[in-house]
C-alpha cells in the first residue's frame, strides 16, 4: 500500500468504536478471575487468525497459560485495528505488535513497553518476478513498487535509502492489497510480501506458461535480513503504567511470557500439530499454506542462543537507528527521537526464561530444523 502520511501512519490515536473486537470498556483482563479462579488475560492480535501465532494457539489449546493460573482470550486483528492502540486505551492485556510501528504509537502517547521479542528476524520480502531484473534494491530505481503502508513499509525504504534511492522521486510508489494479485497480474513490478505468507501465495498460483505452480526460480527475492535493513517484527507489548504501579500485573506478564514460549517450543517441535490447531480456528487459507507458515515462522524464532523473547541491545538499536533516519517519500522518519529507557525490557521474559529452563523446556532450540512443505494450489 502507497505510504500515507506519518501521522496517519504511525500515531494509532484511533477509536476503540472502529476496532472489532477491542474488548470491553472497563479494560476487563488481569484484574478479573475466570472460572477455576484463573485470572483473565485478554491478547490483541495485530492480524487475522493464521500460524504467525501458532505458539499463543498452542498455548491456549494445550493448557499452557492455565497452567500458569490464567484464562487467555485472543483477540483477532485485521486492517483497521492497530493493537498497541487497543493494547494502550486499556482495551488488553497483552498484545502482539511490529516494534517500529509500536515505538512511533509510543511517541506519539501510547503508554506500551516490549516486554518479549519473539521474532528475532524480520519476515518482509520485496518479491519480483526473476525476469523484471530486481536482484538489488538500486534495481528499484524507476519501477512500480507495490506495499502495503500503515507501518509495513518501512523496510523497504530503509532499503531503498541505503541504496541512494529517494523513495519519493526514484520510484513509483502502489498502492498495494494484502495479497500478491498485482505482482501475478504484471500491474507492478515488485510486491511485499512476508516470507510466511505472501511469499507463499505466490508459489501455490499457477504459470499460466506451463499450467504448473510456480517454482522458486521465477521469482527474485529482496531480504532485508540479507541487505541490512531488517527492523524488529513481531513483539509482545504490555502496558507500562500498569508494569510501573501493579504487583498483580508484573505477575501476570511473567506468567503469560511463560506459557508463550513454551507455546512457541511447542509448535517448534509439533509443527503439523500446530498447524491443525490454526486450521481448528478458522484461518483463511488451508493446511498446506498454514504448515508452510508454521515452518516459515519458526525460522524466524529458532535458534534463540540467548532464550526466545530477550531483547537483543543490537538489533534492537539497528531498529531505532533506521527508525530515526529512514525517509518516506514525504521527507518524514517513523521517529524524531530516541526513545526513553521503558520502552522495552528484558527483566520479566529472563524470569519466563528461567522458569521454563527450571521445568526441562528448551527455549533456545539449537537443534531446530525447518521441516520440509509442500504446498498445494491456493493454499489447500
Amino acid at each position: 500500500m502507497g505510504s500515507l502520511s506519518r501521522r496517519r501512519l504511525v500515531a494509532g490515536l484511533v477509536s476503540c468504536a472502529v476496532l472489532a473486537g477491542c474488548g470491553t470498556a472497563d479494560g476487563t483482563g488481569s484484574g478479573s478471575t475466570a472460572p477455576g479462579g484463573r485470572t483473565s488475560v485478554k491478547l490483541q492480535l495485530q492480524w487475522f487468525v493464521q500460524a504467525q501465532f501458532a505458539g499463543y494457539i498452542a498455548a491456549v489449546d494445550r493448557g499452557f497459560y492455565q497452567e500458569q493460573g490464567l484464562e487467555v482470550e485472543i483477540v483477532e486483528g485485521g486492517v483497521d485495528i492497530v493493537p498497541q492502540t487497543v493494547l494502550a486505551q486499556g482495551q488488553a492485556d497483552f498484545a502482539v505488535a511490529w516494534v517500529p510501528k509500536a515505538l512511533a504509537s509510543r511517541e506519539q502517547g501510547a503508554g506500551i513497553t516490549d516486554i518479549g521479542q519473539i521474532f528475532a528476524r524480520s519476515g518482509t520480502y520485496q518479491v519480483s518476478f526473476a525476469d523484471r531484473g530486481i536482484r538489488t534494491p538500486a534495481d528499484l530505481k524507476g519501477r512500480k513498487v507495490g506495499n502495503w503502508g500503515f507501518g509495513n513499509e518501512f523496510e523497504l525504504f530503509a532499503g531503498m535509502t541505503k541504496a541512494g534511492l529517494d523513495p519519493g522521486k526514484d520510484v513509483t510508489l502502489v498502492q498495494q492489497q494484502f495479497d500478491m494479485q498485482a505482482l501475478l497480474r504484471g500491474d507492478i513490478d515488485a510486491a511485499q510480501a512476508m516470507s510466511y505468507n505472501e511469499y507463499a501465495q505466490l508459489l501455490e498460483a499457477k504459470d499460466p506458461k506451463t499450467g504448473q505452480l510456480y517454482r522458486p526460480e521465477a521469482f527474485t527475492v529482496l531480504d532485508w535480513n540479507t541487505i541490512g535493513t531488517a527492523m524488529l517484527q513481531d513483539a509482545v507489548w504490555a502496558n507500562s503504567e500498569r508494569l510501573a504501579k501493579d504487583g498483580a500485573y508484573q505477575e501476570t506478564a511473567v506468567k503469560f511470557l511463560t506459557g508463550t514460549i513454551k507455546g512457541w517450543a511447542y509448535c517448534r517441535d509439533n509443527p503439523q500439530v500446530c498447524r491443525d490447531l490454526v486450521v481448528a480456528r478458522g484461518a483463511k487459507l488451508g493446511a498446506s499454506h498454514q504448515l508452510w507458515q508454521t515452518n516459515e515462522v519458526n525460522k524466524l524464532i529458532w535458534p534463540a542462543p540467548k532464550g526466545v523473547g530477550l531483547i537483543d541491545e543490537t538489533a534492537w538499536k539497528a531498529t531505532v537507528d533506521l527508525a530515526l533516519t529512514t525517509r518516506n517519500q514525504d521527507g518524514q522518519t517513523v521517529l524524531t527521537k530516541q526513545p526513553d529507557p521503558a520502552a522495552y525490557t528484558n527483566e520479566y521474559v529472563q524470569r519466563a526464561l528461567d522458569a521454563l529452563r527450571g521445568s526441562g523446556v528448551d527455549v533456545t532450540g539449537a537443534g531446530f530444523q525447518p521441516a520440509t512443505v509442500t504446498l498445494n494450489e491456493g493454499g489447500a
